[in-house]
């Protein structure tokens, strides 16, 4: 139960609390810490470390970089404190775990400010789980050391269940050394693992006597754990992070973040980097005059059906109605159709559920096939409203035409050729940096090689549908994976499935599994 003590930023005395921020993986701050984050007036924190966990503070919030502070983070703090402000300092794991911050608290309660120690979870047990090793079972020892304060081992080498040792990594051939010598054996395996928790997760699998040999070309580098006990052994068949399809891949997708959330999260659980990169640019028609009309047609009763080919279309319909104070009871007798699952969902958050979408395939010629002709004895009216970019070709006006409806096909939005992104983003397009590239429309082919460049040949390109596969072809470039059905979440899947196959396949031959990126002549990659 959170404390009775109102620490919001309309608190008149100040409060600092310390937030444990994890081991690394954003998703695992502690609710409490959200809850803190979400209410302070300055967070101070390692904003290249723990940037990412900025998302759950609200707008207006003052950031102090704890790497670049002017004056001491103790002093500042002090200083905001006394203020009248509610500070979070964000701390590396569990600030109860070999802290860095004591002095910070300390100095909190020497000036009696008011603070709160708020715990995350320690990378002694996060780091180890997700490299597949339980810290601790059957065997009921389990020892935390932190290797800076050790002068003597002979003390650690008794220990029976898991060992976790902190800031070791530089010095983890002499620790295997100074082990054995005072009695461990060498054939106990022992565990290296670098970066835990993050996509950048990288684990040696050892034991004390080969731990020289075997971390030799590894690069190993803090933040980096040792594990030591028998438990390393289940990782064969306990690990499950870095086993994920698309672990370590990084993925680039043509949409702007908000067309790419869904997709983005779903390739971070398959364990992939995706990096957004616009491709098209959506912008009001030139004239609004027309969709002025079509609006005041539609709620007048103008229209039958009204055709959603995009989610783009969606909301430009959305904020019309908005600019006329209008909401979802609009289409109230009108029958709605969506050209496919994501069109839908949009419909479904705006408040209106579709009533034909293709049960097939997902595309003009996929809402043809489901459409009903136009019949007087059952329809009052014959007309049809379709919202559109202005480059939508005339595929679906013709079918329907052809049904025996008339359309309104009006321009609800324009979409133009993003501006290219940055330059290191472009070299990494060129020189295969990323290991796949997800298109979702011919255009986003066309216009990603006009504003950045051909995918390097290592780059594996999914394609959403024939169509776009035959354009990725007339460029150049090698398609490797094709969703069965038009759809961006089926597509995420399928790259899944190839990435899972690739990984079998290595594994299978004996040989250490490699992301598309590391194939490239050149490419830097680490010794397992």
């Amino acid at each position: 139960m959170s404390p009775a003590i109102d620490h919001s930023p309309q608190s008149r005395s100040g409060f600092v609390a310390f937030v444990g921020a994890g081991p690394g993986d954003e998703n695992l701050l502690t609710l409490r810490g959200a809850d803190l984050l979400s209410k302070a007036d300055v967070v101070v924190l390692d904003r290249e470390a723990y940037g990412s966990l900025l998302r759950h503070c609200r707008k207006g919030v003052e950031i102090v970089d704890a790497e670049t502070a002017e004056n001491s983070v103790s002093l500042r703090i002090l200083q905001e404190a006394k203020a009248g402000r509610t500070v979070v300092r964000l701390c590396p794991g569990d600030p109860s775990f070999f802290s860095s911050v004591t002095e910070e608290v300390a100095a909190c309660a020497k000036a009696d400010i008011e603070f709160e120690v708020v715990p995350g979870v320690p990378p002694a047990t996060a780091v180890p789980t997700y490299a597949g090793i339980p810290p601790a079972t059957a065997v009921p020892e389990f020892r935390v050391v932190d290797a800076a304060q050790v002068d003597d081992w002979a003390a650690h080498a008794t220990c029976a269940g898991t060992m976790v040792i902190y800031n070791g990594v530089a010095d983890a051939v002499p620790i295997g050394k100074a082990l054995i010598a005072a009695g461990m054996p060498d054939t106990t395996p022992v565990a290296v693992t670098s970066d835990g928790t993050t996509i950048e997760q990288y684990t040696v699998v050892s034991t004390l006597g080969r731990l020289g040999p075997d971390l030799k070309h590894a690069g190993m580098t803090e933040p980096a754990m040792i594990i030591v006990g028998e438990n390393v052994a289940q990782r064969d068949r306990m690990s499950w992070f870095e086993t994920k399809p698309l672990f370590g891949w990084r993925v680039l997708v043509p949409r702007t973040k908000e067309q790419a959330k869904g997709l983005s999260e779903q390739l971070r659980s398959y364990g992939a980097v995706p990096e957004e990169v616009p491709t098209i640019s959506v912008e009001p028609p030139r004239t609004p005059q027309q969709m002025d009309r079509a609006i005041k047609g539609l709620v007048n009763g103008r229209y039958e059906w009204v055709a959603f080919t995009s989610a783009n279309a969606v909301k430009a319909v959305r904020e019309k109605f908005e600019e006329y104070s209008l909401d979802a009871r609009a289409f109230s007798g009108l029958k709605v159709a969506a050209v496919g699952e994501t069109t839908a969902q949009a419909l479904v958050e705006f408040g209106v559920r579709p009533d034909l979408m293709p049960t097939g395939e997902q595309s003009s010629e996929g809402l043809l096939a489901e459409w009903p002709p136009y019949d007087s004895m059952l329809d009052p009216i014959n007309r049809v409203l379709l919202p559109r970019a202005d480059i939508a070709t005339e595929t679906l006006v013709a079918g329907l035409t052809r049904l025996g409806w008339e359309c309104d096909d009006v321009t609800a939005y324009r979409t133009v050729r993003a501006a290219p992104p940055p330059a290191p983003i472009r070299e990494a397009i060129k020189s295969g940096g990323f290991d796949a590239v997800l298109f979702t429309s011919s255009s986003t082919v066309r216009n990603l090689v006009g504003i950045a460049g051909k995918p390097h040949n290592v780059t594996v390109i999914a394609a959403i549908g024939p169509q776009t596969a035959k354009t990725a072809e007339e460029f150049g470039l090698r398609v490797d994976v094709m969703s069965e059905k038009p759809s961006a979440s089926t597509l995420a899947a399928a790259l899944a499935d190839y990435g899972a196959k690739m990984r079998h396949a290595a594994v299978s031959a004996g040989e250490v599994p490699r992301r598309p990126s590391q194939m490239r002549r050149g490419a830097r990659r680490r010794v397992r």
